[in-house]
């Protein structure tokens, strides 16, 4: 093959110990320099380059919080979570977060595709909000998650500002599409000469905060006037 996009560091990993010769574009890498895909934002080197998003861990106590000012009579507080190693990261950095805040976490790790099961297990909790960690496998999903969340009268976030356009309440991230539009200029770059070491990887320059005022009233929950000011885009 003549280029492998390679989706989220689970893929980005196995993709880079299969060759070294192939081109790979990120889509999306997460911390590459850590990570030892790249040896540097500006000069990747090697056979990697793409596009990043910001470590889970950045913006997962920001999401929190934006959740807690949406719901301020959450005092519980699920965390939907997986497996893979960024989740670890993610709900370490909420446990940092929570305390000045005021809320518990209940962590509920999704086994396989057992989507009822772990909302079984939220509202055996009590939880009076959801926050859905940034995941390739929570984002494959988030029609599930959504509709759960709705059965289940959860207000939620969430990771990319498409799952806010699809039914989902909140959500504070890069835009996917975007991000996804800039994975393909680094294809075309590459199919028409271009080294993947000469190409700098790019990290995202702008985070939506996204409101589904209508999910909102449909849970009846009134989002209070200061975080609706504060939303880059409300869908009515």
């Amino acid at each position: 093959m003549d280029v492998i996009v390679a989706v989220s560091p689970t893929a980005i990993k196995p993709a880079q110990d299969a060759t070294k010769s192939i081109p790979i574009v990120m889509g999306f890498g997460k911390d590459p320099v850590r990570d030892g895909f790249i040896a540097s934002l500006a000069k990747p080197g090697g056979n990697i380059t793409g596009v990043v998003v910001a470590p889970e861990d950045v913006l997962a106590g920001k999401r929190l919080e934006l959740i807690k000012e949406a719901v301020p009579r959450a005092k519980t507080i699920a965390v939907l979570a997986t497996g893979e190693a960024s989740s670890k990261l993610q709900i370490a950095e909420t446990h940092k977060v929570a305390p000045p805040l005021g809320v518990k976490l209940v962590v509920v790790e999704l086994q396989e595709t057992a989507y009822e099961r772990a909302f079984a297990t939220l509202a055996a909790e009590k939880a009076h909000a959801l926050f859905v960690l940034a995941s390739p496998i929570l984002n494959a999903g988030r029609e599930r998650i959504i509709r759960l969340a709705a059965k289940h009268r959860l207000p939620a976030i969430y990771e990319w500002p498409e799952q806010a356009e699809v039914g989902g309440m909140m959500a504070y991230g890069s835009s996917l599409a975007g991000l996804s539009g800039r994975v393909a200029w680094y294809v075309e770059r590459i199919l028409k000469g271009t080294k993947p070491s000469e190409l700098p990887v790019e990290q995202p320059t702008k985070f939506e905060f996204v409101i589904n005022l209508k999910t909102a009233k449909q849970l009846g929950l009134t989002i209070p006037p200061n975080v609706l000011a504060r939303a880059d885009r409300v869908i009515k």
